[in-house]
């Protein structure tokens, strides 16, 4: 099996998703997403949210929203949208999202967030060496997880779903948000690489046309084969376990000042 390498003198960046990538906090979304869509589908004709891969395939990855119109549409189940005013746990998409976004901000609360040393580690040696390092989320609270794992310094440029309302940019798997961090960035996509451990996110950096497609599969088994299959099956170039795996060669060189 090939090393697996970011090679900085192809790439010049590196935009790495939050959740699942850098902050510890995809399980609890899960988690989450488990609660409040099992009490929906409780008495329905429908099976439960399977954590695993109900999750990975409609879920991971996406704006809260999109990702209920994507599970419960796989169930062949249409809620009205209703509005951000909505109870938690009404049965709108809005209500649905809000009961969601109690339940995991709760935990978060409690238990704090924490960052994977080994993507601790791959920052600060992609840092050494030069490159640009971005973080992006589809999360509303996306700059408020990455602070609370306190690694906010390592990164050059974070996104989130904040930033994606404002410019009404679609939810992944469009491109759309990994572009506009390329473009804050600097770089066209084709010099940047992406990270990231949802099928939906790979997707985008494949439609983005990004220079390299980290996918990060853990050990976790789906449904339908293994986790790393379904990764390498969305558009990843390289599948690791972990990030730990991940090598990086050359260097970045630094931007020449501009003549005065």
């Amino acid at each position: 099996m090939n090393e697996p390498v970011i090679d900085l003198t192809s790439v010049s960046a590196v935009v790495f998703d939050t959740d699942g990538v850098v902050t510890d906090t995809a399980r609890g979304h899960a988690a989450a997403w488990k609660h409040v869509f099992d009490a929906f589908l409780r008495g329905r004709p429908s099976a439960p949210f399977d954590i695993r891969d109900d999750y990975l395939r409609h879920v991971d990855g996406r704006p809260r929203l999109d990702g209920i119109r994507t599970f419960l549409g796989a169930r062949g189940i249409t809620l009205p949208e209703g509005s951000p005013d909505d109870e938690p746990g009404a049965a709108t998409v809005h209500g649905l999202g809000a009961a969601k976004d109690r339940i995991f901000m709760a935990q978060v609360d409690k238990y704090g967030v924490a960052a994977f040393p080994s993507t601790v580690a791959l920052l600060h040696e992609l840092r050494h060496r030069g490159a640009r390092t971005a973080a992006v989320s589809a999360s509303l609270h996306g700059r408020r997880l990455v602070a609370s794992a306190g690694v906010t310094h390592l990164f050059d440029l974070l996104i989130d779903g904040n930033d994606a309302a404002l410019m009404d940019l679609p939810g992944r798997p469009d491109p759309a948000l990994l572009l506009e961090a390329a473009r804050r960035l600097a770089l066209p996509a084709a010099q940047v690489a992406v990270v990231d451990s949802a099928l939906a996110g790979i997707e985008a950096a494949g439609k983005g046309g990004f220079g390299l497609v980290v996918g990060v599969a853990g050990d976790e088994g789906g449904a339908s084969g293994t986790r790393a299959e379904s990764v390498a099956a969305a558009g990843a170039g390289m599948v690791v376990a972990d990030l730990g795996e991940v090598v990086v060669r050359g260097r970045v060189p630094p931007i020449p000042p501009v003549a005065s």
